[in-house]
């Protein structure tokens, strides 16, 4: 027996899909049988399975395990609830490695795959690996057994060990994904008050869509914020590892500006500390690492890749625009939002000022949000290696981690092929409009001198 997926579906840090179009149940087995083919043949016997709130999540969960358990596994089913539960699970319970399914923040009739073998991210040539299996038929056989562990109390609990923060009036948004009842039971053992919103798990997402990164997302927060005179508000993306948040005066705190609270109380306990940060990020913040006596480090965008650099080098802190925030320190160095919410909470308690004082004192920069624009799959990093090659005879400064970042007299601006989709993305901040304007000038020109413009931007 063989399988071969549709291949849009095979991203670089999971595989996800339209369910119905280009990714069913029997992706959702033949994905079961690579995988326990993978643990297997890597000495494992058992892998936990967890899976979101998605109208499609139950039945590609039963086709998934039926495909771990053909292919030899025992599997520990965790039931419905955030990815970061699923690592948290991965972690904790004797098991080899994780499967949750999850569309993420994509919309509704998305759903997909996230995995981790052995504590370690399973991404890139991996995913491919479970296609080559499939395409093959290069399964083990066997027959798994097949239990459920409930873990959610262990998890709240977990989320809760060593809080030492103050009681805050805070609103939380879980945009009806499944983070909900964690929300639900995390706020009860949290001192303060509290005031949540769509916390029921609704797969429809009929109140706004589950992704606090774009600012519209969070109009209902800020508007609970304002009429309850609350502290500041959270909000989670549709499966939980990625946190947005407002502060009292409904300002958005965006990814980077949450590492950078949240890097001060690490720094003063581990002076010296690596913080990590992607492209992305705001100069801003890696000049706060630096005066925190913390040394920051620049890396790639893509959770996996920042998971693995963190376990390079040690660091106890890393995080990304998009609000995937990564704590070794005092946890297991995955991407929680929840846990991120914790401890922004006792970072702000930490600092001693309250979240909107601390928002107002961050530097006035005038940036661009995350500009995306259609490319030919075939042509998005040939364009980025053009674009260097002309910097380079330009005699630009020039950061070559991810793309192109360029450091300018009036700022930076960043030009970088996504490793998901069929897109470029570009980003640029300023000290004034006109700086910001002048820097959006040479993105332009560097575009066209490869025949592009950038035109419309693509949905993300």
């Amino acid at each position: 027996m063989t399988h071969q997926f549709d291949r849009t579906s095979l991203r670089e840090y999971d595989i996800r899909g339209i369910v119905g179009k280009t990714l069913g149940t029997a992706d959702a087995t033949a994905i079961g049988r690579g995988f326990a083919t993978r643990v297997r043949r890597a000495g494992g016997t058992r892998v936990a399975v967890g899976y979101d709130g998605r109208n499609t999540s139950v039945e590609l969960e039963a086709a998934l395990v039926a495909g771990l358990t053909a292919s030899g596994v025992d599997v520990v089913r965790i039931g419905m609830g955030p990815t970061p539960m699923l690592y948290y699970a991965e972690s904790v319970l004797e098991v080899d490695g994780g499967i949750q399914i999850t569309g993420s923040h994509n919309p509704a009739e998305y759903n997909g795959f996230k995995m981790v073998l052995q504590h370690r991210p399973f991404f890139g040539d991996d995913i491919q690996d479970l296609a080559r299996l499939a395409a093959s038929g290069d399964w083990e056989s066997g027959a798994g057994s097949v239990e459920t562990a409930d873990v959610v109390d262990n998890y709240v609990d977990r989320l809760m060990a060593g809080y030492a923060g103050g009681a805050y009036r805070i609103g939380w948004d879980a945009g009806n994904g499944a983070s909900g009842p964690v929300i639900e039971k995390l706020v009860k053992l949290l001192p303060g008050e509290h005031h949540l919103l769509f916390t029921d798990v609704d797969g429809n997402f009929p109140n706004h869509h589950p992704d606090p990164t774009e600012e519209k997302n969070l109009a209902d927060l800020k508007a609970l914020v304002a009429d309850k005179q609350l502290d500041f508000g959270v909000a989670f993306d549709g499966d939980g590892d990625r946190i947005g948040a407002i502060d009292g005066l409904g300002r958005v705190i965006w990814g980077d500006q949450i590492l950078s609270i949240l890097a001060e109380p690490i720094l003063r306990e581990l002076p010296g500390a690596t913080i990590i940060a992607d492209v992305k990020a705001s100069q801003a913040l890696f000049d706060r690492v630096t005066e925190l006596g913390g040394v920051p480090l620049m890396w790639k965008t893509g959770h996996s890749l920042i998971k693995t650099k963190m376990r390079e080098t040690g660091a106890p802190l890393a995080g990304e625009m998009s609000g995937h925030i990564f704590f070794a320190h005092d946890y297991y160095g995955f991407d929680d939002a929840q846990y991120a919410a914790v401890r922004l909470i006792r970072a702000v308690h930490m600092i001693g000022k309250s979240m909107t004082e601390i928002r107002g004192a961050m530097p006035a920069l005038v940036n661009t949000p995350e500009m995306r624009f259609q490319v030919d799959e075939s042509r998005k990093f040939a364009v980025v290696d053009e674009v260097l090659a002309r910097l380079e005879a330009e005699g630009a400064k020039v950061d070559r981690t991810d793309g192109a970042r360029v450091t300018t007299p009036d700022g930076w601006w960043l030009l970088r092929a996504s490793n998901t989709q069929d897109v470029l993305v570009a980003r640029a901040e300023a000290h004034s409009q006109e700086a910001l304007d002048r820097l959006l000038a040479m993105i332009d020109a560097q575009l066209a001198a490869s025949g592009l413009a950038r035109g419309p931007q693509a949905a993300h």
